[in-house]
């Protein structure tokens, strides 16, 4: 396995030599090639005296699982070939967060063997047949959320719920039509939830519309559903997630993620705000209130006893540019849950005493390129 991680990355550092820092094309100098990455390091503290921070259910944390520990995200190494007809993407993760992204992707051809496919995050080509149509093929990140896996995106570090039990990504199909930089609408065929490989006949579809009512504020309306199940015993897992952004002014952002989703005719959901402002060049704020109802029970973030929960939470994190290529992210999080009988909590504190909530503070670095 050492030897394979080792092939893949002198390969990448061989790709690196030839592709260039800036990403812009130009007429004169197209330089197709591109090649980008990121790494992030990680440290919290649990107030409550545990070192984790997964609560009962094991699902309270999607990635930032850990309290009292550094810990390494995820490494990432993305390579893309553009041109005026085609799109290629190979993105290639690896840490913690890379096989809790990648979970579907852990079954081998080969038996006893640990699948090189935890690796790909992403995989795919774009076919622009058109200026207005397209067509992407292979593995791809979710449509769905507001969101996404690479810690630099985000505002906050840690993600939220919506995220965690939406779809992570898809391997499939999709087509986009876009009569216009104002709006735009993509169906397409995907395999189940986050898996390689179906295991029954039919596939999962995807669906986006895209509005740009003004030049700040964008819409996505976004669908994921799929058989869970096989052919003989269906389990039908349903969502339907808005998100929108606006540009308020040059500095201050507002975020909206609204999402419900069925499984096997049970409901969840939840909504997320967003506000995000730049106090200066070199530091802004973000904060987070989400609200997430699994009070069905049907997705993973229960209470001790095994009973559904409702969580609110509260995440503020500041962004520090400490140079071109490196943030520091602290974050202060505060999740509660709704109360129950004696029992039914869901954290535990150093002395394995229940408790309705847990906050954790810490502090991500991350380096990128």
């Amino acid at each position: 396995m050492k030897k394979m991680y080792l092939t893949i990355l002198s390969a990448l550092t061989l790709i690196t030599a030839n592709a260039t820092e800036n990403p812009t094309k130009s007429a004169e100098d197209p330089k197709p090639l591109t090649f980008s990455g990121y790494v992030d390091t990680y440290y919290q503290v649990n107030f409550n005296g545990v070192r984790s921070n997964l609560g009962a259910s094991g699902f309270e944390r999607i990635f930032d699982q850990n309290a009292n520990s550094i810990q390494v995200g995820l490494a990432q190494f993305k390579t893309t070939y553009s041109t005026s007809k085609v799109d290629g993407v190979i993105d290639l993760v690896f840490g913690n967060a890379a096989d809790l992204g990648n979970y579907g992707n852990v079954a081998s051809p080969i038996t006893g063997s640990t699948s090189t496919a935890l690796a790909i995050k992403q995989a795919y080509l774009t076919w622009k047949a058109t200026d207005k149509f397209s067509i992407t093929a292979g593995q791809f990140g979710t449509h769905v959320g507001y969101e996404v896996i690479d810690a630099y995106v985000n505002y906050n570090y840690s993600l939220s719920n919506l995220f965690g039990n939406g779809p992570f990504y898809h391997t499939g199909v999709k087509a986009t039509v876009a009569p216009s930089d104002k709006f735009s609408f993509t169906f397409g065929l995907a395999n189940g939830l986050d898996t390689k490989q179906d295991n029954n006949k039919g596939k999962g579809i995807i669906g986006q519309i895209y509005l740009k009512p003004t030049e700040k504020w964008n819409v996505y309306l976004n669908y994921f559903g799929s058989n869970e199940g096989t052919d003989d015993d269906k389990s039908f897992y349903n969502i339907i997630d808005l998100t929108t952004t606006m540009a308020v002014t040059e500095k201050f952002n507002l975020g909206l993620n609204a999402a419900y989703g069925t499984q096997d005719g049970l409901g969840w959901g939840g909504v997320a705000l967003y506000a995000n402002t730049q106090l200066s060049e070199k530091f802004g704020l973000g904060l987070r209130y989400e609200h997430f109802d699994n009070n069905s029970a049907i997705r993973a973030l229960l209470k001790a006893d095994g009973t559904g929960a409702i969580v609110d939470s509260f995440t503020l994190t500041g962004n520090v540019t400490i140079s071109e290529n490196l943030l520091f992210k602290p974050e202060f999080r505060f999740d509660g849950y709704n109360k129950g009988k004696a029992g039914s909590e869901q954290f535990v504190d150093k002395d394995g005493k229940g408790k309705d909530s847990q906050a954790t503070l810490g502090g991500a670095l991350i380096f990128y390129f």
